[in-house]
């Protein structure tokens, strides 16, 4: 009797090896291809599309960038005591166990087959799931069927395997062989199990090498833009310590999509269509779109799910083709309201046609910093519209741009209730002191970003001590009126609890409201305010 935890123990462990196992072949031959084909990575996306917004809104406020790691763990967990589950079936009938692990699979292969964009190819990783998860679980439940003291004590007479091979013998823990065969047919089954457990880790290796190295944008020669921006002025970085660099680096941009890993999307065969309410379609390649007159300009993104005082936003140069001479290739049509733009894989995103096309410099990107974008930021060509939200201007690895109607068409977003039309708010950040910092009596720098896309740029930043009268803080330099703007403001620092609160007026005169809305449905508002202490 003492042997039976430990003998449920082994099984458990038996099913989450062979789960591990098959999810690592799955992952390996996802990431030849579609990386979102992998099974875990399949049902995350599928668990992400069925959250309700009030619960991603909170994972993103709460986890930030981490989100997408924290719910591929959650997953992970959930399959895996799953999995152990499936251990303990198949020690009483290894039929129960294997129908359990199959059902995991189905369930996996069925979320990459529904997502969007997929193809049948998208069922091959699940396959290889099935076929290396399931042998396993057989290969350990007939090693151990075969060691005395392993096998379950005769409790479905059939015996661990379902066949009879225990059940004349499986009831004593020397049943079937001396001591010595026991314990040749114990280190059988170890020896199996770190076998499998060494080719899973190889595995799931070799499927993240694979992943990392495809995920390495091409060589691509980026051409001298036709229409160059400005010489970029030099900032505060190094005057203000804790102070947002005035151009974000590629390695630190903010990135917030539905992916639950970095999409591949092959240069040679990419293109972009441009169909719908148009006088003829037009398909572009990445060759074409060189040769077309180049851009360059300085533009800050905003997430509408960044909240007050949050980080979903950044400042950097881009370099590509106006959207307007790509939509004119096409002709664009008398009818259509909506610019539904499509990614490689089948997501969608809605921008007001009126919007994209008023004259703002609105474009299918191709460079972001002097590089070509990264991956992670849409390689080989995403969309970048200033003054406008992500959700409805910033489609990454685009391939489709329909022109058609609201009515007739809607997107990802629209479908969750998030608004059509959502121009960036004014906001102000404060980057240093934190919250509850604890600071030296004296002059302290208070310092941050701000910004006001299309409404002339921020004119003014100002802080307020405690609730007292709003002062004016020193400005960094203008990029452009799409582009945040660096202050900082001295303050002489008293000895006590006190609460600091920063705002932006633009350059038509819009002062930020004070008036509090969390992101959904078309981005958060308020302005922010920190408490810190003096000693």
């Amino acid at each position: 009797m003492r042997g039976r935890p430990s003998r449920r123990l082994t099984w458990a462990g038996f099913g989450l090896l062979s789960t591990l196992a098959g999810t690592a072949a799955g992952h390996l031959v996802a990431s030849l291809d579609r990386i979102d084909s992998s099974p875990v990575l399949a049902v995350g996306s599928t668990v992400i599309d069925a959250t309700p917004t009030p619960v991603k809104e909170w994972a993103i406020r709460n986890f930030g960038t981490a989100d997408k790691p924290i719910l591929i763990g959650s997953v992970l967990a959930g399959v895996l005591v799953l999995a152990a589950v499936a251990g303990l079936l198949a020690r009483r009938r290894l039929v129960l166990g294997l129908g359990l692990q199959g059902l995991l699979v189905a369930v996996a292969t069925a979320a990459a087959l529904t997502n969007s964009g997929a193809t049948a190819g998208d069922a091959v990783p699940g396959i290889a799931t099935a076929v290396v998860g399931l042998g396993t679980l057989v290969l350990l439940a007939r090693a151990a069927s075969a060691t005395p003291g392993t096998a379950e004590d005769g409790a479905t007479g059939g015996g661990a395997t379902g066949d009879g091979a225990t059940g004349d013998g499986a009831t004593g823990d020397g049943a079937g062989g001396d001591a010595e065969s026991g314990g040749s047919s114990r280190r059988g089954v170890l020896v199996a199990a770190g076998v499998i457990a060494l080719a899973a880790t190889v595995m799931a290796g070799a499927g993240q090498l694979i992943r990392k190295l495809r995920a390495r944008p091409e060589d691509v020669t980026l051409p001298t833009p036709d229409d160059p921006a400005g010489s970029f002025p030099r900032g505060l970085d190094d005057q203000v310590d804790g102070i947002s660099p005035l151009r974000v680096p590629n390695k630190d941009f903010y990135r917030v999509d539905t992916r639950l890993d970095t999409p591949v999307v092959d240069l040679e065969s990419w293109t972009l269509t441009i169909d719908g309410d148009v006088d003829r379609e037009v398909t572009l390649t990445f060759d074409d779109l060189l040769e077309m007159e180049i851009i360059e300009r300085d533009i800050t993104l905003t997430c509408v799910s960044n909240s007050v005082g949050g980080e979903f936003v950044g400042g950097a140069r881009w370099l590509g083709v106006r959207l307007t001479d790509v939509l004119e290739l096409a002709g664009v049509g008398t009818t259509a309201d909506q610019m539904l733009s499509t990614d490689f894989d089948g997501m969608t995103i809605s921008t007001p046609l009126d919007l994209a096309t008023d004259g703002r410099d609105a474009m299918i990107a191709i460079g972001m910093n002097g590089e070509a974008l990264p991956r992670a930021h849409g390689f080989p060509a995403r969309l970048v519209i200033p003054g406008l939200y992500g959700f409805i201007s910033a489609t990454k690895w685009v391939t489709h741009l329909t022109l058609t109607t609201y009515a007739d068409r809607t997107a990802y977003w629209t479908d969750r209730g998030w608004a059509t039309d959502a121009p960036i708010k004014i906001s102000t950040r404060i980057d240093t002191p934190n919250a509850l910092d604890r600071l030296p009596a004296g002059e302290v720098v208070i310092g941050g970003v701000a910004w006001a896309q299309q409404r002339g740029g921020v004119d003014k930043v100002q802080v307020q001590v405690d609730g007292g009268g709003w002062r004016d803080a020193e400005l960094g330099p203008a990029v452009s009126n799409d582009y945040w703007r660096q202050w900082f403001f001295r303050w002489d620092a008293e000895p006590g609890s006190h609460a600091i609160a920063a705002r932006a007026i633009s350059g038509d005169g819009t002062t930020q409201t004070d008036v509090r809305a969390q992101p959904f449905p078309d981005g958060a508002s308020g302005v922010q305010s920190l408490m810190v202490t003096v000693e």
